[in-house]
């Protein structure tokens, strides 16, 4: 095993030993706080909102880039050792295998309490991982959702940022640092980008122009990432015992059904896996979203789909990593 490899085992270890505790400033919620000063400052100096938008986008990049790399620097000049080890703690920031997983658990336990009160802890737990309204949904659509968001956050929360952590390796000798040193900036680099999605991309009167540039600039970024995903959750779903010929071929039918050009790939994928149909309409902002499904509605969703997709996605990440790895060691 590399040292490389070896530094990414470690930071994937740390983010499934720990998670996302809430006692240290995590990087992601301080490239929030340079999103809210951004659009603030921005929004001033531009009247015309896509400009605006997109000089935030580059501000936000630029700063959260030029700081972590100072910083990183900084360390070197008192122990190289010591900056490779906060480079495998800042890429260990950047996954959120532990916290996917623990979120959508929590649905699950909370579903384990028999009748309304049970469904009404469910629905209480799903909002906290999803952006649509809760307050109506049955038990079948607290486990659909819960379901969509595993798979469709598997792309932003495991493979995307590992995708640019290890292209980021594999740039960092040229410009003269460590392969981990690269791969922390290049991950951070696309949770930045995936943060001003999260936080601009909505398609609502404030953020329909000012957004524009960070959903087509994540778009872009998960284009790769989210296909990748796609395919290996297919092929995860061999060992695992679930249904991996549909699984690839509800992947390769449904998988651009989906409004966004990256979230259904993952979704289509897990569809066919669990033999159910994920999509249809949900209801954001108290409005109803007609959206297509994906998937045959051969059964009913039930509770242990949960667990099963979250089995899932992590075996298609490992899969994910395997492959990057290797085409690292092929193109170095």
């Amino acid at each position: 095993m590399h040292v490389f490899e070896l530094q990414l085992l470690i930071a994937l270890t740390l983010d499934m030993a720990w998670g996302d505790p809430r006692w240290f400033p995590h990087p992601v919620r301080i490239i929030g706080w340079l999103c809210v000063r951004a659009e603030s400052l921005f929004r001033k100096f531009f009247v015309t909102m896509r400009i605006a938008g997109f000089m935030t986008v580059l501000a936000v990049i630029i700063t959260t880039l030029s700081l972590l790399a100072g910083l990183l620097l900084t360390v070197k000049q008192i122990s190289p050792l010591l900056a490779d080890g906060l480079a495998v703690f800042l890429l260990y920031t950047s996954v959120a295998a532990r916290d996917l997983v623990r979120h959508s658990r929590a649905v699950f336990i909370a579903l384990q309490t028999e009748g309304e009160l049970g469904l009404q802890a469910g629905r209480q737990a799903v909002s906290m991982i999803v952006g649509r309204d809760t307050a109506a949904l049955d038990r079948n659509g607290v486990i659909r959702a819960t379901v969509e968001t595993v798979a469709e956050n598997m792309v932003d929360g495991i493979c995307a940022p590992l995708f640019f952590a290890i292209a980021g390796a594999m740039m960092g000798p040229i410009f003269g640092c460590s392969p981990i040193v690269g791969a922390a900036l290049a991950a951070l680099g696309y949770k930045a980008v995936n943060t001003m999605d999260s936080m601009f991309g909505y398609k609502n009167e404030r953020y329909l122009d000012f957004g524009w540039a960070a959903a087509r600039l994540d778009d872009i970024c998960n284009f790769i990432p989210a296909r990748l995903c796609g395919l290996f959750l297919a092929a995860a779903s061999f060992p695992l015992g679930l249904g991996w010929k549909k699984s690839f071929r509800i992947f390769f039918r449904d998988r651009l059904c989906h409004a966004s050009p990256n979230s259904g790939h993952s979704e289509a994928a897990v569809a066919g896996a669990l033999g159910v149909q994920l999509g249809g309409d949900a209801i954001y902002f108290g409005r109803t979203v007609a959206k297509p499904t994906m998937g045959d509605q051969t059964r009913a969703l039930v509770d242990t789909d949960i667990l099963i997709t979250n089995r899932l996605i992590l075996t298609g990440s490992a899969l994910v990593i395997l492959f990057l790895l290797l085409c690292r060691r092929i193109f170095l």
